[in-house]
């Protein structure tokens, strides 16, 4: 964790980056500078997902700031729960090939924001579309064809009844190779209870930790153990699943009883 003086010093520097709207205008948007650009986001008052969050500034602010060490060129990224779109925005004109994604009545402001700020701008034009977490994601986003190399997120854990379907599209999106960056603003105890159903899937690394602005910033990578394959066979093939049958059928074998050896179900 940074120092009181520290903490305030880097959040002082990222919040900098918000562009204060000097003038009366027909249409009210709000304004970041990131990756060389100036860019304008509309919010949407009446959605609470096209609303700007605070995480997404902070996520912003690293992927800016540590291109060197993130380098996002002709990387394949999605975000999950996009909402204004300004972290799709900024990874566009970074370079990455993005996917932007968040729910059917939050994609008509995604989208205008997405191409208001990326339109003949970037290298790759990003594509926005439709992802309910936990819904036909082998359907819309297969395995054997959607490799990701990032997978981003900010501000998804929050007080809504759909946290066991963002860790299973987590889980779902996350291959071989896939980083998440995952900035996330601590407000009650669910998010920490999150973080560890989290920790029992994926690697998890903290980048940030900023008490003045109650977030923090984790690095993530999947975890082999107990991941379930496009087909539903837990991670590690039939050799796990022979294994763990086995030592079933040796314990049960006491009482006479012959156990044929199966594959196990992940959890």
């Amino acid at each position: 964790m940074l120092g009181v003086a520290a903490d305030a010093e880097l959040a002082a520097a990222i919040m900098s980056r918000t562009i204060i709207q000097s003038l009366i205008t027909v249409e009210a948007w709000e304004g970041y500078t990131f990756a060389d650009h100036q860019i304008r986001i509309k919010e949407s008052h009446d959605l609470y997902g096209a609303v700007m969050w605070p995480s997404a500034i902070v996520l912003c602010y690293f992927l800016d700031t540590h291109r060197d060490t993130y380098n996002l060129l002709d990387k394949n990224v999605i975000e999950l729960g996009a909402g204004t779109g300004l972290v799709s925005v900024v990874t566009s004109l970074l370079g990455a090939k993005v996917t932007s994604t968040d729910l059917p009545e939050v994609l008509s402001n995604l989208q205008y924001n997405v191409l208001r700020n990326t339109r003949g701008q970037c290298r790759h034009p990003p594509q926005v579309t439709e992802l309910s977490w936990g819904k036909e994601l082998e359907q819309h986003f297969p395995q054997a064809t959607c490799h990701y190399d990032y997978v981003f997120a900010a501000d998804v854990v929050y007080c809504h009844p759909y946290l066991g379907e963002l860790l299973d599209t987590f889980d779902h999106l996350c291959q071989d190779g896939t980083e998440i960056l995952w900035a996330m603003r601590f407000r009650l105890d669910r998010e920490n209870q999150f973080v560890e159903r989290f920790r029992s899937r994926f690697h998890l690394e903290e980048l940030y930790d900023l008490p003045s602005l109650s977030i923090k910033l984790y690095r993530a990578s999947r975890k082999e153990m107990g991941r379930k394959t496009p087909s539903g066979e837990a991670a590690g093939g039939w050799r796990d699943g022979w294994m763990d049958g086995w030592m079933d059928g040796w314990m049960d074998g006491w009482r006479g009883c012959l156990i044929l050896p199966c594959s196990t179900e992940a959890v």
